[in-house]
């Protein structure tokens, strides 16, 4: 069991699944660029917060619902959790800007969410939807045990590499084009024994002097 002070954001699992050096960056660096895809979901997020709470047809609606677990070490909110009368499970739902990845992080993501919701609410949350913003329709969600030992795996590594402060090294993908933390992260040019940010300080000091580096 986790301290409340050692908590670590839901969100981070799809930013570690999605480049663990990402990850870091914006948890341990706390560096943060913006770009029109992160600004897209931003906004995106904020218009479902502000919906407050409602009822439709039988089902509770609540928004920017908190959660955390302490077992797996997370805290953070919830787009959407929606409350069928019993004995149905609460069933969270995720907004997400553009459409559907390869990769399983925003699946991972939703799932830690219904992980923090049994061990809120002590009941078994069997799936979730994915709402995303392209398409404009839900992906439903199954929390196999499958998906939600990716969860377990995640949130251990996150912890693992909080309490290392170490950045890992980067690693140029494909996926590197559209990350919004490209021109901080640069992973050609970084090493494996230097921060990002001990990079920019560096870049900084030299254009400063005229010096070379």
């Amino acid at each position: 069991m986790f301290d409340e002070a050692d908590l670590l954001p839901v969100s981070g699992l799809a930013q570690l699944l999605f480049c663990e050096r990402r990850w870091a960056l914006i948890q341990l660096e706390r560096l943060w660029e913006e770009n029109v895809f992160t600004a897209e979901g931003r906004v995106m997020h904020e218009k479902v917060h502000e919906g407050g709470a409602g009822l439709r047809e039988g089902v509770r609606i609540a928004r920017g619902l908190r959660l955390r677990s302490l077992r797996l070490g997370l805290i953070g909110q919830a787009d959407v959790v929606e409350f069928p009368p019993p004995p149905e499970p609460p069933f969270p739902v995720e907004y997400k800007r553009g459409k559907p990845k390869p990769d399983e992080s925003d699946e991972a993501q939703l799932c830690a969410q219904a992980l923090c919701l049994e061990e809120m609410l002590g009941v078994e949350v069997r799936r979730g939807a994915l709402f995303y913003g392209l398409p404009r329709r839900r992906t439903t969600v199954e929390f196999s045990q499958e998906l939600r030992l990716v969860v377990e795996q995640a949130a251990a590594r996150m912890h693992e590499l909080a309490r290392s402060g170490v950045t890992p090294a980067g690693q140029y993908e494909k996926k590197c084009h559209g990350c919004s933390l490209l021109e901080l992260c640069l992973p050609r040019a970084v090493r494996r024994e230097r921060s990002a940010a001990e990079w920019l300080e560096k870049a900084r000091l030299a254009a400063v002097s005229g010096e070379e580096w």
